[in-house]
């Protein structure tokens, strides 16, 4: 009478292999033996080994460690340690995640590593701590938006902010806007989208501040494929909405490292001469970006427009008198 589970042999074997082994971990036949008893699957040793030639001529890179006992072990996986590292360093990192939601990510991620490496990764990437959202909702949000994205349709939402009790204070009415991108900016997950209160400009919502999000059968005002998603981004401080101006900025040459950091490689750069270059740009005329250039001192200066001069001299006047008041 064949065992409930014989047929499965062949799988608890490679779960067995993936889980269990690595250079340093390699299993012989015979602990696979046992290893399959305790599960409850008979197997004798000339089955395991054609188990084990199946699995290589499936694809599985199974190593032989040649010995007066041979012990086998899986080479590669999909994801080798240092990128599941990489990856795991980011989830505990995101501050769109909650603490909940970076824990239990982190534990799929120990799991591709199989258990020796996965307890690697656990030792070495901590998530208490760290500045983490409140918002539980935001695996569901990032899901319906881009839901929402693919099938070309509105979105109504609320949108809310927190007190200094830390409770959620929810802004006047439900919002309706077309979802064009979601972005990943400044540790914090937006949607860019086109909204109707400012039809000029894109806006952007922080994803983790929005609830009852819900899709509409009204098709988006504006197609995502009209956003430059690259340049939007490049000309944005901070993710804060607003007009774009088109600025000519001034630098110090010693400075073209943290400009292309701010606005790529194919940025519109020209020397000036020995010490100084320009570049043209798109930036949102925003505290964010006046802070950003104000960190340079005299090594950063705005060519033009006069406006955004203007706009810049008139914040610093405002700040510097706040420290006499």
């Amino acid at each position: 009478m064949t065992q409930p589970k014989q047929h499965l042999k062949l799988l608890y074997i490679a779960k067995m292999l993936y889980e269990n082994t690595d250079e340093e971990h390699p299993i012989s036949i015979a602990e696979m033996i046992q290893n399959l008893a305790e599960d409850g699957i008979r197997a004798e040793r000339k089955s395991v080994y054609s188990d084990i030639e199946a699995l290589e001529e499936f694809g599985l890179d199974i190593i032989t460690v040649k010995g007066k006992c041979n012990r086998y072990y899986i080479a590669s996986r999909q994801f080798e340690l240092p990128e599941l590292k990489l990856l795991a360093d980011a989830v505990c990192s995101a501050k769109f995640l909650t603490e909940k939601k970076s824990e239990q990510l982190l534990h799929k991620i120990e799991s591709l590593a199989g258990v020796h490496e996965g307890m690697l990764i656990e030792r070495q990437v901590m998530v208490v701590d760290r500045v983490k959202s409140m918002n539980e909702q935001i695996y569901i949000n990032v899901d319906t938006i881009h839901k929402a994205i693919n099938e070309g349709k509105q979105i109504s939402f609320r949108y809310f902010d927190y007190n200094t009790n830390k409770q959620k204070v929810y802004r006047d009415g439900e919002r309706v806007c077309s979802p064009c991108a979601l972005t990943w900016n400044d540790e914090k997950y937006y949607l860019v989208s086109y909204y109707l209160k400012y039809p000029d400009n894109y806006t952007n919502f922080r994803v983790d501040r929005m609830s009852n999000i819900k899709i509409l059968d009204e098709p988006v005002l504006r197609s995502p494929q009209e956003l430059n998603i690259s340049e939007y981004l490049n000309s944005t401080f901070s993710m804060f909405s607003g007009d774009t101006v088109k600025a000519v900025l001034k630098f110090d040459k010693k400075l073209i490292n943290p400009v292309i950091d701010r606005f790529g490689i194919n940025a519109d750069i020209v020397n000036l001469d020995t010490d100084h270059f320009k570049i043209k740009v798109n930036i949102k005329a925003q505290p964010p970006f006046f802070a950003w250039l104000f960190q340079f001192g005299k090594s950063a200066s705005i060519i033009s427009p006069e406006s955004l001069k203007k706009d810049y001299i008139k914040m610093l006047k405002e700040e510097l008198s706040s420290f006499y008041e």
